[in-house]
């Protein structure tokens, strides 16, 4: 039987005492996750087989008083976005034992409340900007809650991971621009989430550096949906624009099938580019132009920061910003016939 100093089995404090090491440093080498000296190895090692020390899962888990599962804060699950980004987690999480349990924020009538319930159920919260308020993510802060925001700006004391935006959005719009189009409309929302205000700044960028002034954005809810009601009001207003910058594919898309359904050329009449690069985007007709971004990355990254502050490997705050691609095909009317797709195409 395990043993520890009072003859109950034996616990992590009891090796960590033996050991003469911190929880957290045992912890990471009992389950194998992040870095540890090799002498401190021997003597966990050391610790452990003199207690008879058994790390049963639950067992462990009551000791460091966690529950071995991360909280997944998310706006919505339709689309393809999401399901990439859940596949990305959930991968990274089940190969290092831990547990997911998904909020939903959208059409929840107590957001707060249910992420606050989730907080106490789970060691720590990743959240999308688009479904926690700042001042909530404050107060889990304060109630020393690890956080880890997605495409949110940084937060004191919160790790965040974004793709970049500002750049890719600079020379999406500037290839347009370039090509002779002058008549461009960005369409998204950008006061939420973060990465869609970078985008739109991307897109002023490019207008403003070759002299030009950017109109407003016309702002559409970056769903399927939204996107299809936006592309037939266009075409009952009549008032096309030579080329729409449009927030992610799913609006892209969405609007790339209304106006061909309609009769309108794209990309002779109208160019139509997207962001994500989501698997669709490549089989469309015409191929659609777009921003390729790391979505599964992403939330790999996602579940191993949160890791990291709940297992004490890392106690200070980190800001990571994933590289991003210009797709280059069809869509735009860009791309030179003997590139194929362009820069980043297939």
């Amino acid at each position: 039987m395990p043993s520890g100093p009072t003859g109950r089995p034996a616990t992590i404090y009891d090796v960590a005492a033996l050991a003469k090491l911190s929880i957290a440093t045992v912890s990471r080498v009992l389950q194998g996750t992040g870095p540890v000296s090799e002498k401190a190895r021997i003597r966990v090692d050391e610790a452990a087989r003199e207690l008879n020390y058994v790390p049963l899962r639950a067992a462990r888990s009551l000791a460091v008083q966690r529950h071995e599962a991360h909280g997944l804060v998310l706006p919505d699950l339709a689309g393809p976005f999401y399901g990439d980004l859940l596949m990305g987690y959930e991968r990274w999480a089940g190969e290092h034992g831990q547990s997911v349990i998904i909020t939903v924020t959208h059409g929840h009538p107590d957001p707060r409340r249910s992420i606050r319930d989730l907080a106490s159920r789970v060691d720590g919260i990743v959240a999308h900007a688009d479904a926690v308020e700042l001042s909530l993510i404050q107060d889990l802060r304060r109630a020393n809650v690890p956080v880890v925001l997605i495409a949110h700006p940084p937060v004191t004391g919160c790790d965040s991971i974004r793709s970049e935006s500002l750049l890719s959005a600079e020379q999406l719009t500037g290839r347009l621009l370039d090509s002779g189009r002058r008549q461009l409309l960005f369409v998204g929302d950008p006061d939420t989430p973060y990465d869609a205000t970078a985008r739109y700044e991307g897109f002023t960028n490019a207008h403003r550096q070759r002299g030009l002034s950017a109109p407003d954005p016309a702002r559409v809810r970056l769903t399927e949906a939204a996107g299809a009601q936006f592309a037939q009001q266009l075409l009952q207003e009549k008032k096309l624009p030579q080329a729409l910058v449009c927030g992610n594919d799913e609006v892209a898309l969405a609007v790339l099938k209304v106006l061909r359904t309609a009769g309108v050329g794209v990309p002779d009449d109208v160019a139509v580019t997207g962001w994500d690069d989501v698997m669709a985007a490549r089989y469309v007709t015409p191929g659609l132009t777009t921003v390729r971004q790391p979505i599964a990355e992403l939330g790999r990254l996602a579940a191993q920061r949160l890791n990291e502050r709940v297992t004490g490997e890392r106690t200070r705050a980190r800001n990571d910003v994933l590289a991003t691609q210009l797709v280059l095909r069809d869509s735009c009317g860009t791309v030179p016939p003997d590139r194929g797709g362009g820069v980043g195409g297939e």
